[in-house]
């Protein structure tokens, strides 16, 4: 068995991913999600400008004339002036609105030689429905997954992996209102991809705990989860390791359209990490404590 006692280091992580579901939780209730254009409604302009412009120069022209922004993204090539202006929603007309915005793009900065590619509308219903379809989706997949979790293992597995997404799903949504973050489609996806992926680390440390824990009938639990969580570690690094420098790479360099994307599947893939490890784990030690003596057997063969 392993002399490192990963076991030992429970305690302290679940009291810090407990402070940090709380502080998550406390975070979405008061402050809230800042929903995008996609969610609450709104207009999409894209524009390509032939002469060198930068976003701030385009963002502050617009607020100048009261275009209350969502965001302004660069797309397309580096430095080829194109960007998508996403406008909010407001008691105006969203069709009068994109009018206007195309209007001033015309007046103001003229001379930079505009072309508007597309206008796109979102009305506040359709957003409004489509947020409540992203909840459910959500929802949905968390459910499944806690049944194919469910019928693979037993009473002593299944809980903790879907506590495990559920902390994951709820402290990511939590970093994205603390940093400010547009919660759109392109967010709400990374969300999906991460409750999928987050669960696979989970099953393969549960699986190795397993095959010891029936090869092994009589050794105390904690000593099982130990040797698990030890082999596979090197696994879990590796995984976890390249997927974050992928991620990191399109994040740093894949320009402002998939910025937010990348930036969710970043901070997800560090938070799916630890919660494999420190908290899909401990609550097996937990459970069997609850559903059985084994783990506390004085003695040991």
């Amino acid at each position: 068995f392993p002399s490192h006692d990963i076991g030992g280091m429970f305690p302290l992580f679940t009291t810090l991913s407990t402070l940090a579901l709380i502080g998550s939780i406390v975070l979405l209730m008061t402050k809230g999600l800042n929903y995008g254009v996609d969610f609450k409604g709104g207009a999409e302009v894209q524009v390509k400008f032939s002469q060198t412009l930068d976003i701030g120069s385009l963002r502050e022209t617009l607020e100048q004339n009261n275009v209350k922004i969502s965001s302004v993204q660069s797309i397309g090539e580096i430095n080829g002036n194109e960007f998508l202006v996403k406008i909010a929603a407001s008691s105006e007309d969203i069709n009068k609105l994109t009018d206007n915005v195309v209007q001033i793009l015309n007046s103001k900065l003229g001379d930079k030689g505009v072309d508007i590619r597309r206008t796109e509308i979102v009305g506040p219903k359709a957003g409004e429905q489509l947020r409540s379809s992203g909840i459910w989706a959500m929802i949905w997949s968390v459910i499944g997954i806690m049944v194919y979790v469910g019928l693979r293992f037993d009473i002593k597995y299944a809980p903790g992996a879907a506590i495990s997404l559920l902390h994951d799903a709820v402290i990511v949504l939590g970093v994205l209102v603390l940093t400010g973050k547009e919660f759109n489609l392109q967010i709400l996806g990374a969300i999906l991809a991460l409750i999928g992926y987050s669960i696979n680390d989970t099953v393969v440390i549960y699986d190795r705990i397993r095959e010891h824990e029936q090869s092994s009938q009589r050794t105390p639990i904690k000593l099982l989860i130990n040797k698990g969580l030890t082999e596979t570690l090197s696994r879990t690094f590796l995984t976890a390791g390249t997927t974050f420098v992928v991620c990191l790479v399109m994040f740093l360099f894949g320009g402002g359209v998939i910025h937010d994307f990348f930036f969710t599947l970043w901070v997800g893939i560090i938070i799916g990490t630890y919660s494999s490890l420190f908290v899909a784990t401990p609550l097996v030690l937990l459970l069997y404590k609850i559903t059985t003596n084994r783990a506390y057997s004085k003695k040991a063969s």
